[in-house]
């Protein structure tokens, strides 16, 4: 075989443009999924006791709803979770953790 160094020199040009285009790609992608995983809701889980005692929340929950803020409506309507959760407790929880109470 020959080796032909113009098109080797064509061949790495082309693998360089590949990985710009594959990397310029994933890069949306990955902040999407960084946008997505703010929804998490089992850090809320030092926030259980308060919510189904009405009991202060540890700082701990207070940190992470503060965090999860845009996600509380999604998990006020969420069914799994609002059988768990009485109103009036979860306003006490947002008042205490200095949140105001979403409007859904």
């Amino acid at each position: 075989m020959c080796w032909n160094p113009i098109s080797m020199k064509f061949t790495g040009v082309v693998c360089i443009a590949f990985v710009i285009v594959l990397v310029s790609a994933l890069a949306p992608t990955k902040a999407v999924l960084e946008e997505k995983e703010a929804c998490i809701p089992a850090e809320l889980q030092s926030c259980i006791p308060a919510l189904q005692t009405g009991s202060q929340p540890p700082d701990e929950c207070c940190i992470n709803m503060r965090e999860q803020e845009s996600c509380l409506c999604g998990y006020i309507q969420n069914p799994l979770f609002s059988r768990y959760v009485t109103p009036e407790n979860a306003h006490r929880i947002a008042a205490n953790c200095g949140i105001d109470y979403p409007t859904c």
